[in-house]
């Protein structure tokens, strides 16, 4: 238990530096960042309590909140993927598999994970610039937000998801 905490805690480090320093500072196209931390929220594992993916995501969050001077958005965001993420992840585990059984290409193959990642992704990044932006005066530009930080995440996790030990 107490290495799976360290490396939660590390893993957490890790993505909120990688956010932080170098991705908040990638705007392809003028619309297009990447929000590589919904990766953490996306992938805890089938009987994880609820109440811990919940607690994980709001201070991975507002970590972020923190770095990227958006207050409450990436929390208020990330808070919401965490508590559909269970019940969601819930619909692509059959009755037989194993309680640690955790999301991602290995064990639901590649197009259920792409699909179970860019609908949390999806969710994440509409409320994420719905709540930055608070205004509906230029939808073009917040469904190009939308559009293309959903995209360009989606690859990133998915290149991540190859690398990852099988």
């Amino acid at each position: 238990m107490a290495i799976d905490i360290g490396r939660k805690m590390l893993f957490f480090l890790v993505l909120c530096l990688t956010q932080a320093l170098v991705l908040n500072r990638m705007h392809l196209f003028g619309c297009a960042t990447p929000l590589l931390y919904v990766y953490m929220t996306i992938i805890f594992p089938y009987r994880y309590p609820r109440w811990g993916v919940i607690l994980w995501s709001f201070f991975l969050g507002l970590v972020i909140d923190f770095f990227s001077n958006t207050p409450g958005v990436a929390s208020a965001s990330l808070t919401l993927v965490g508590a559909v993420q269970t019940g969601f992840f819930g619909l692509f585990v059959q009755r037989d598999a194993p309680e640690n059984i955790a999301p991602g290409v290995s064990s639901m193959g590649f197009f259920k994970f792409t699909f179970y990642a860019f609908v949390l992704v999806l969710l994440h990044c509409t409320l994420f610039f719905t709540l930055e932006t608070f205004s509906f005066f230029n939808v073009i530009q917040w469904i190009k937000c939308i559009v293309g930080s959903t995209a360009i995440t989606l690859i990133l996790i998915l290149t991540i998801e190859s690398l990852r030990k099988k």
